[in-house]
């Protein structure tokens, strides 16, 4: 089988007994993407949250800039942006930029974000963030592809708008939507956009079948699916360096879908460990690409009997690691797991 596999960046920074001057991580993680566009990895992705005390990557398109200077082959991009939260005209101009300094490797995923600190710290409605979304997003193509825009929404407006520099790809880079509901999974099929999956059950049946009643052929188009990823030599060793890594985030996003921003039934007990020894012996253990290289081509390929998808986004750094011990995992994993799905 054939996957893309990337890497996904949050560039956090947690306080306390892992933290490091942000300027030196933040140097370091460039360093180690400059490594995975060596190895042959397919895509980096970054993420965007905003308020979180640790540091979490507010600025995407900063961020990706940084990373095309540093970067000449692997193709970059969000996964995923927050539109609500964005000005379109700007945002159109800020990934233009992006897409030329990268000489047309940008990839834009887009969603409509679910964290109600965030709706309440920029004093926009949590109830306005479908119609916001949709605005900004037919907003923000017009104004890749058309010479001169006008808008007049309910809320962005603009008069006679020309960007420039225009993007490197044409018609446009392109879009992922980051989708949970029937609803949403539909819409991004009927406007021809791929998908970027999230937690729950698999996406890709009502997608293609949408893609389909819409006149699209699926071969056409991608769809990703998010993990986390580290290998090392043995079982214990990988699970020693990550448990806690990942019990950091998995308590932090346990907060965020269970604070007012629930869209799926269940959400408020996805992750819910409180010891993070337990996690190698509970029932998500499996959902974790973490261990030695064959087990996780096992858990890689048992992954895609219950998805389908193109693409795997893997978190393979996660929040306080050291630097060194995640770019030996990322290296070992480009080593002996990558061409087993390229």
């Amino acid at each position: 089988m054939k996957i893309k596999i990337g890497l996904s960046y949050d560039l956090r920074n947690p306080r306390g007994r892992w933290w490091r001057p942000y300027p030196q991580l933040l140097h370091d993680l460039l360093d180690q993407i400059a490594t995975a566009d060596r190895l042959g990895y397919d895509n980096i992705w970054v993420t965007e949250h905003h308020f979180v005390e640790d540091e979490y990557n507010s600025s995407p398109m900063t961020a990706l800039a940084a990373i095309a200077a540093r970067t000449e082959r692997i193709r970059i991009g969000t996964f995923i942006t927050l539109l609500p939260f964005q000005n379109p005209a700007r945002y159109a101009e800020d990934t233009a930029f992006v897409d030329n300094w990268s000489n047309g490797r940008l990839e834009l995923g887009v969603g409509q974000g679910y964290r109600a600190e965030e709706f309440e710290k920029f004093c926009i409605p949590r109830e306005e963030r479908s119609a916001r979304f949709s605005e900004s997003l037919e907003l923000l193509e017009r104004l890749w592809t058309e010479e001169s825009v006008s808008f007049e929404g309910q809320f962005s407006r603009c008069k006679e708008v020309t960007i420039s520099p225009r993007p490197v790809q044409k018609p446009r880079p392109p879009i992922w939507i980051g989708a949970r509901t029937e609803k949403a999974i539909k819409r991004a099929a009927r406007r021809g956009y791929n998908l970027m999956a999230t937690i729950g059950p698999d996406p890709a049946p009502t997608y293609i079948a949408a893609l389909k009643e819409n006149g699209r052929n699926p071969a056409d188009f991608s769809i990703a699916q998010a993990g986390l990823m580290f290998v090392a030599g043995n079982r214990d060793e990988a699970w020693d360096a990550t448990q806690e890594h990942i019990h950091y985030t998995m308590i932090h996003y346990r907060k965020w879908m269970s604070g007012g921003g629930k869209d799926l039934p269940g959400d408020d007990a996805i992750w819910n460990l409180t010891d993070p020894r337990e996690l190698r012996t509970s029932r998500y253990a499996n959902g974790f690409l973490v261990g030695t290289p064959d087990d996780v081509i096992k858990k890689i390929e048992a992954l895609t009997k219950r998805f389908s998808f193109t693409n795997l986004v893997l978190t393979g750094h996660f929040p306080g690691m050291d630097v060194a011990t995640s770019t030996r995992s990322i290296e070992l994993f480009a080593k002996e797991v990558l061409p087993k799905f390229h």
